[in-house]
């Protein structure tokens, strides 16, 4: 009786973090680490007219949008089940080779799992600038897979900034505001 209400504890409890399992970047577990104050969110978004639309390009059956960190432009997957952005090996390298990414913008690593339930470990970091459309936000939270063909995902750490997010399907937009 025992191993019964066990195994329904570990099935709730796995679930229960699972936010629907996009497949990016669910955080399980943090090494020693915080996430960034976002109750000021007025010092981070400089978008001063509060909207922002972005054109979005249905590719693969998901939908993908023009990101700025850092001053490199990289298309992302719009990914609200995404925790966090997310960025392969590849794109962080460039921008380290570029210096806009250094050491000390590393923040420690933890654990994510995919919509398959695979577990990874990668390394956090903070972006100095995300720029989406007219929206610049400031000091934002992303892992590094690694892996050079990890996909880039636009995703919570980014998203949380905003109040409202919408998306316009006829139009192919992503409403920020």
């Amino acid at each position: 009786m025992k191993i019964k209400y066990f195994l329904i504890f570990i099935t709730i409890f796995s679930l229960a973090g699972c936010n629907g399992c996009s497949k990016s970047a669910q955080k399980l577990n943090r090494t020693r680490l915080e996430r960034p104050d976002t109750s000021n969110r007025e010092n981070r978004n400089a978008n001063s007219s509060g909207r922002t639309v972005i054109k979005m390009q249905k590719r693969n059956g998901v939908y993908t949008i023009p990101v700025e960190l850092n001053g490199q432009r990289m298309n992302f997957i719009f990914d609200t089940g995404a925790s966090i952005i997310s960025i392969s090996q590849k794109e962080a390298d460039l921008l380290m080779t570029d210096g806009t990414l250094t050491k000390d913008d590393i923040k420690g690593t933890a654990n994510f799992r995919d919509a398959n339930g695979d577990i990874s470990e990668g390394t956090l970091v903070n972006i100095k600038t995300v720029k989406i459309g007219n929206t610049i936000l400031k000091d934002i939270e992303a892992s590094i897979v690694h892996n050079t063909k990890a996909p880039l995902l636009f995703g919570q750490s980014a998203l949380e900034n905003f109040k409202k997010v919408s998306v316009d399907y006829n139009k192919g937009e992503l409403i920020l505001e």
